[in-house]
């Protein structure tokens, strides 16, 4: 049995980590939460893996496009990295930092399993 997929939600609003949580948590995901994008950095500065990061754009202390652009610049480029906003101009910022893709809010079901899928048959396929 492959081991679960590891994600990570960086989200400051309490209701849309909940919701994401609820949604990740069907797919049988190890789920680690942060608050905002130094929490984000600091997990993976301590050493952290995980297979999927969902990352809301604005958040306290430091934003998600500037946590996805030091995460980047730490090599960590293995992980996919999702985007979330319910602006519209949150998609270059996001891109341009080093995001895979981004999602605009609220994610639609159908949007995250195919995510979560692609991970999942990643992680087989590297498996020997």
């Amino acid at each position: 049995m492959a081991s679960p997929v590891k994600v990570l939600i960086v989200e400051d609003t309490q209701v849309d980590a909940m919701v994401l949580s609820a949604m990740v948590r069907k797919f049988h995901c190890e789920i680690t939460m942060a608050m905002n994008g130094k929490e984000f950095v600091d997990l993976f500065i301590e050493g952290r893996k995980f297979d999927i990061v969902f990352c809301d754009k604005d958040m306290p202390i430091m934003s998600g496009p500037k946590a996805v652009e030091k995460i980047r610049a730490m090599g960590e480029s293995d992980v996919k990295i999702v985007g979330l906003s319910a602006n519209n101009d949150a998609q270059e910022v996001f891109m341009s930092s080093g995001a895979d893709v981004f999602v605009p809010k609220p994610m639609k079901f159908n949007v995250l399993e195919a995510m979560i899928q692609e991970v999942i048959n990643k992680k087989n396929n590297t498996m020997v």
